[in-house]
C-alpha cells in the first residue's frame, strides 16, 4: 500500500504550494493514476514517492515504511520507475538494460539471466531477438516495453509510471496501455500513474485522482468518476463525451447477447470495448455486431439497442453508489 498523509511541496522561490496537504491512499494491487491541468502537482506527487523530490511536509508510506527513514538510493531499487523518454542506457544491449537493478543488487549471473529472458518474453519481446541489440534500433513502441520489462526486473511491488505513453504514437499507445493494464495486474503490482490524458487515465486506472492547484479534486474509480462528477470542474475536465467514455470500461463479451445477430453483421473481438462495438456499427452502417473469441468462435453479439440498455443501467448503478455515499 501506498500512503499520503498531508503532504506538501513547497519549491524555493515560491509562495504558492505545487503539493498541498494531500491525502492519498492506494491499495495494494492497484492502480492509481493522478490527472490534471499542466501544473497541478501531478508529476511532483509522483517523485516525491521515490524522492527524487524530498517533500517540505507530511508523510510518505509505502509498504508500511516511511520513505523519508530509508536511503534514498536503496528506495529507488525496490521500487519500479518509468518515464515517457525510457531512458535506456545507449552503450547497453537491450538485455544489459533489463538487467541493470538485478546487477546493482548482487543477484547471481544465471538468475539475472533468466529473469531477462522472463522480462522480455512478458512485453511481448523475443528474448532471443531482441536481448543482444541496442537501443536505437528499436522502435518507440519496442524502447517503451523495454523500459517495463526493466522496471519489473527485480520484481518491486511498487511501480511508478510519469507519462510513459506520451511518445509514442496513438496506434500503438492504445495497444501498449491496454496490454500494460493487464500485466501489471495480473502480476499484482501497486502502481501510481501521471498523464494528462483522460481516456488513457480511465482505461489504465482502477482509480483516478483528479488534481487541481496541488490539491485533490476526486478520488474515484473511472466509471463513478464519469457518472458523477464531483464539481463543474471535473465535469469538465472529462468532458461532455463522458457518457461515451464509460463504454470504453465494458467489453462486449461481458454483456453479450446469445447466439448470431439477425443478419449480416461485421465481426469484432469479444474483448473489445462497447466503445469499440459502436464505432464499429456506425461506421459500417450496421445495428449489430459479431462477437468473436480468442478461439475464432462466436461468442454473442451486441445490437444499438442493447448497448443503450447496458449504457442506461451502468449510469444508474454507478450514480447510485455514489448518491449512497461509499468512498473508493
Amino acid at each position: 500500500m501506498i500512503r499520503l498523509e498531508r503532504v506538501s511541496k513547497t519549491f524555493p522561490g515560491t509562495q504558492r504550494a505545487s503539493v498541498e496537504a494531500l491525502d492519498l491512499e492506494v491499495p495494494d494491487g492497484t492502480t492509481c493514476v493522478l490527472i490534471g491541468p499542466s501544473g497541478c502537482g501531478k508529476t511532483t506527487t509522483l517523485r516525491m514517492i521515490n524522492r527524487l523530490i524530498e517533500p517540505s511536509s507530511g508523510r510518505i508510506i509505502v509498504e508500511g515504511v516511511d520513505v523519508t527513514h530509508v536511503d534514498p538510493v536503496q528506495l529507488r531499487r525496490r521500487i519500479g520507475y518509468v518515464i515517457q523518454s525510457v531512458g535506456l542506457f545507449p552503450h547497453f544491449t537491450i538485455g544489459e538494460n533489463v538487467a541493470t537493478v538485478p546487477n546493482l543488487l548482487g543477484w547471481p549471473k544465471a538468475k539475472i539471466e533468466a529473469r531477462v529472458r522472463e522480462m522480455l518474453a512478458l512485453v511481448g519481446l523475443d528474448p532471443a531477438e531482441f536481448a543482444a541489440r541496442n537501443p536505437a534500433s528499436l522502435s518507440g513502441g519496442q524502447r517503451q516495453r523495454v523500459g517495463v520489462a526493466r522496471a519489473l526486473a527485480a520484481d518491486p511491488p511498487v511501480m511508478l509510471m510519469d507519462e510513459p505513453f506520451g511518445a509514442v504514437d496513438p496506434v500503438v499507445r492504445a495497444r501498449l496501455q491496454r496490454e500494460f493494464a493487464e500485466i501489471l495486474r495480473r502480476l499484482g503490482k501497486t502502481v501510481i500513474m501521471v498523464t494528462h490524458d483522460i481516456d488513457e487515465a480511465i482505461r489504465m486506472g482502477d482509480r483516478v485522482a483528479i488534481m487541481r492547484e496541488g490539491r485533490l479534486v476526486q478520488y474515484d474509480p473511472p466509471e463513478r468518476l464519469l457518472a458523477a462528477p464531483a464539481d463543474a470542474f471535473v465535469a469538465d475536465f472529462v468532458g461532455s463525451d463522458r457518457g461515451l467514455k464509460r463504454l470504453t470500461l465494458i467489453a462486449g463479451g461481458d454483456v453479450a447477447l446469445p447466439g448470431r445477430p439477425a443478419g449480416p453483421a461485421p465481426a469484432i473481438a469479444a474483448e473489445a470495448s462497447l466503445q469499440t462495438a459502436l464505432s464499429l456499427m456506425l461506421s459500417e452502417g450496421t445495428d449489430a455486431v459479431l462477437l468473436v473469441g480468442q478461439d475464432g468462435l462466436p461468442a454473442g453479439h451486441l445490437t444499438l439497442t442493447h448497448i443503450r440498455e447496458v449504457a442506461a443501467a451502468d449510469h444508474a448503478a454507478a450514480t447510485s453508489i455514489t448518491c449512497h455515499g461509499r468512498q473508493a
